[in-house]
């Protein structure tokens, strides 16, 4: 009855201090996609105040397409890409107090791992030892496991799944979620199964520190311990 419950900060389009007082880890933009140093520094000295754990969210090159973007990007290319991202937010973090807990890949990158085994091990790679957050059944948990890291499982109570269990694309309907009370519901049902480790709520989405809020109560009042896996 312990479930994680994870955002996407630092992106500039979210209420990062809202999301710091709800969520117990906190996905980091690393620069590529969004976010700066600046942003970095502020957020992991909000995460270090409240004790909430920072991961790096590392993404392809693509801040014009803040990350969404399909890239066909050489396996070596990616491992630096991956690494220099890791360093940036290591470095400030320490300065911080704090440590890069675990590596999540962000946006076109993430439901790249998902299948495509190439690039899930460019960004393990890339990642040295962390911890690394994926989808169930991914390739990137597979490797990660394979090579004796931890995989956590998540899962996406803002998001809609196809049959098979990956997330349905955004410009396809019944990608997102609306409706905090319907996000709640959703987490409850995810914890409950049992297949997921850490419940994450988009920080980009609109009224993501409402929906968040609504997750964590609801998961409280359903038993759950709600805090780092």
């Amino acid at each position: 009855m312990r479930i994680d419950l994870n955002a996407d900060l630092g992106e500039g389009v979210t209420d990062d201090d809202g999301l710091l007082g709800v969520v117990t880890s906190a996905n980091l933009a690393c620069g590529f996609h969004a976010g700066d140093e600046e942003t970095m520094r502020r957020v992991c000295a909000g995460a270090a105040e409240r004790r909430v754990v920072v991961g790096a969210q590392v993404s392809y090159q693509d801040r014009e397409n803040f990350g969404r973007k399909h890239m066909d990007v050489e396996a070596e290319v990616l491992t630096d890409w991956v690494a220099e991202q890791v360093e940036v937010l290591r470095g400030i973090a320490m300065s911080a107090g704090i440590e890069v807990a675990y590596v999540k890949p962000h946006g076109a990158l993430y439901n790249r791992v998902v299948e495509d085994e190439e690039q899930a091990a460019a960004v393990l790679a890339g990642s040295g030892s962390l911890p690394v957050l994926g989808l169930p059944g991914s390739a990137i948990l597979r490797l990660a496991g394979a090579d004796g890291r931890t995989g956590v499982r998540e899962g996406f109570p803002d998001r809609g799944y196809t049959d098979n269990g990956r997330l349905v694309p955004r410009d396809q309907p019944g990608a997102l979620v609306k409706g905090a009370d319907a996000i709640a519901a959703n987490a409850v049902q995810m914890a409950r199964a049992g297949e997921v480790r850490s419940l994450c709520v988009h920080g980009d989405s609109p009224g993501a520190v409402e929906a968040a809020r609504a997750v964590r109560a609801a998961l409280a009042e359903a038993g759950y311990d709600v805090r780092p896996w």
